[in-house]
């Protein structure tokens, strides 16, 4: 139930996180779905509804991935819903995540110019193409898809050679060091 963006993918994937009385965050919480160690931990704001031992929670925010917290938002006495996915708004946390993500954006690498416009004219063009002519539309997907290969590769090829750290590369792009680390290791795998 987390919000994502195509291009930071995990690394800043976001949810509404539960907020305690005193201000902290609860320990996540884990449920057994079966036994025999198959379960699922969570933050999300809907497990910190007060029963079976659970904290409640008194606010919620929105809580990234990355590390980063959002602005806490009280719940003034609204009361979290048994179904996850009853009518309690948390817009805010969301709009919260959303201006995180704005200024993950803004300290990536910028692209040219150029590039930027090639690339919406492109979408925009194979878009109706895909409608028009849907085959002609694959041909060119699959052209660009060997296209992205082969720079994908010497750009990471370039990347090694010039020794950056993943952790440069990640804050370049917007991602994880890890996320950038499988990123160059995708680009440089025979294809």
């Amino acid at each position: 139930m987390g919000w994502r963006t195509e291009e930071f993918g995990d690394s800043h994937e976001g949810i509404v996180g539960a907020v305690l009385a005193d201000g902290g965050e609860p320990a996540p919480v884990y449920f057994d779905i079966g036994g025999g160690g198959a379960g699922r931990e969570t933050r999300e704001l809907w497990a910190y509804d007060g029963r079976l031992g659970r904290p409640e929670a008194a606010a919620f925010r929105a809580v990234c991935a990355c590390g980063w917290r959002g602005e806490s938002h009280t719940l003034d006495g609204q009361r979290i819903p048994d179904d996850p996915l009853d009518d309690l708004d948390t817009s805010a946390a969301f709009d919260d995540w959303r201006e995180h993500i704005g200024a993950v954006e803004r300290q990536t690498v910028p692209l040219p110019e150029d590039v930027t416009d090639l690339i919406l004219r492109l979408d925009e063009r194979l878009t109706v193409l895909a409608d028009q002519a849907p085959v002609a539309a694959l041909k060119s997907v699959a052209a660009l898809e060997r296209l992205a290969r082969r720079i994908g590769q010497e750009a990471a090829y370039a990347a090694r050679a010039d020794e950056l750290a993943p952790e440069a590369i990640g804050r370049a792009l917007g991602i994880t060091p890890a996320a950038a680390e499988a990123r160059l290791s995708h680009y440089l795998l025979p294809g």
